[in-house]
């Protein structure tokens, strides 16, 4: 597939499920607003209620870095369905300097990041390897 076309449905694509491995070696699933920068991928914790703005998808990266992004579209008529799964390594932001370039193409692209505060930790995916469907 064009790689125009699968940075096109990434755009549009209002939710991803972020996937991370647990420190015993489970899968962990989390739905999760994103924005493509790149070949990295960034998601924030924001000021939604949480228990703790330290995340299960956070300690995960610190203990196995491997992680994917999937995107997907349902629609009744199956021959608009797709899917796009982004595989690579996950971290948190480290420098100033990435935070804000990731909490400016978040806000750019969710409206609700306007308004809500990003105050934890961001999430970069460096992209190593893509797959979708069809």
């Amino acid at each position: 597939m064009d790689d125009r076309l699968l940075r096109q449905r990434l755009e549009i694509a209002e939710v991803g499920r972020l996937g991370t491995i647990t420190p015993d070696l489970k899968p962990h699933l989390v739905p999760c607003c994103f924005a493509l920068v790149g070949s990295t991928v960034y998601s924030a914790v924001d000021a939604k209620p949480k228990s703790s703005l330290v995340l299960r998808r956070v300690e995960n990266i610190g203990v196995h870095p491997q992680a994917s992004l999937l995107v997907d579209h349902y629609d009744q008529d199956w021959s608009r369905l797709w899917w796009i799964r982004l595989d690579g390594r996950a971290r948190v932001a480290d420098t100033q300097v990435e935070r804000e370039l990731a909490v400016e193409h978040l806000r750019s692209k969710y409206s609700q990041y306007r308004e809500t505060a990003i105050v934890g930790p961001v999430i970069a995916l460096e992209v190593d390897s893509w797959r979708s469907w069809p």
